[in-house]
C-alpha cells in the first residue's frame, strides 16, 4: 500500500508574508544536531532584516573585516534561530580570536567559525577557552584535517566555490577511518542541481547567500506600491 504524500500546512500572517525562503531542495539533506536541535539550512547573512524575517535554521555570521562584538550583539538580538558567529583565524587570530569567541558563546552564539588560515595554535587556543562547537572552514585540499579535529575543530565548513561539491568529497572520504559521520557543512551553489550535488557528496547541511535580498524585496514592494497609487489616483 502506497504511503500518503505528506503535506505541510503553512501558518504565517498578513504582515509577515514575504520572509527570505530557504531553498526547499536543502530539506533533502540529514541535517546536523547542534545542542539537540536539528539544522539544515544556513543563511549567509549579516543583515538583521534578513536575519530577522527568514526561515533557515540557522545563520552563518561571518564577514571579511576583523570581529566586532557589537555586530555579534546585533545579530543576536534579532535572530531566533542559532548563530554561527565568526571569529577570525587570519589577522585576528591566538588569544584574541579566543576572547572573540567567548564573547560569541556568553552572548548567544551556538557555534564559533574560524577561516582556513586560522593555525593550530588559534584553534588550540579557542578551545581551551570555549564551550561550544568550533567550525572550521575549508577551502581547498591543501588543508590537514585530521590534525584540526585532533586540535578541537568539532565540524567543518566546506567553501570551496565552484568546486565545493569535490571538495566535500574529498573531505568526507579523507575523514571516513577517523569519524565517517563527521559534520560537514557546505556552501549549496546558486542552483537547486548545484545544492543537491553538494547535499549527495556528503554535506549534512547547506549554507546560502542572502546578498541584496532586502534592496529586491524593498525595490518590489516600492513597485507595488506605485502601482497600488496610481490606480487609486
Amino acid at each position: 500500500m502506497d504511503r500518503p504524500l505528506k503535506t505541510v500546512p503553512n501558518l504565517t500572517s498578513q504582515l509577515r508574508q514575504d520572509i527570505v525562503e530557504s531553498p526547499k531542495v536543502i530539506r533533502n539533506a540529514s541535517g546536523i544536531r547542534l545542542f539537540g536541535q536539528r539544522i539544515k539550512s544556513i543563511v549567509y547573512t549579516t543583515d538583521v532584516a534578513v536575519i530577522a524575517n527568514c526561515d533557515a535554521d540557522a545563520v552563518l555570521a561571518v564577514y571579511p573585516w576583523t570581529p566586532n562584538t557589537r555586530i555579534l550583539d546585533a545579530i543576536s538580538r534579532v535572530s531566533n534561530v542559532p548563530i554561527l558567529a565568526g571569529i577570525g583565524g587570519g589577522l585576528t587570530k591566538g588569544l584574541r580570536s579566543a576572547t572573540v569567541g567567548r564573547f560569541a558563546e556568553e552572548n548567544g552564539a551556538q557555534a564559533v567559525v574560524m577561516n582556513a588560515p586560522a593555525t593550530m595554535t588559534t584553534i588550540a587556543s579557542v578551545e581551551r577557552i570555549v564551550d561550544v562547537p568550533i567550525i572550521y572552514t575549508v577551502v581547498n585540499r591543501n588543508t590537514d584535517l585530521i590534525s584540526r579535529v585532533h586540535a578541537g575543530v568539532d565540524a567543518f565548513n566546506v567553501a570551496g566555490g565552484k568546486d565545493t561539491a569535490d571538495l566535500v568529497r574529498w573531505v568526507r572520504e579523507t575523514l571516513k577511518d577517523t569519524d565517517p559521520n563527521f559534520p560537514i557543512i557546505a556552501s549549496g551553489g546558486r542552483t537547486d542541481e548545484q545544492i543537491s550535488a553538494t547535499i549527495a557528496a556528503g554535506a549534512n547541511a547547506i549554507t546560502f547567500t542572502a546578498y541584496g535580498i532586502s534592496e529586491q524585496t524593498f525595490h518590489e514592494k516600492m513597485e507595488h506600491y506605485r502601482d497600488e497609487h496610481q490606480e487609486n489616483e
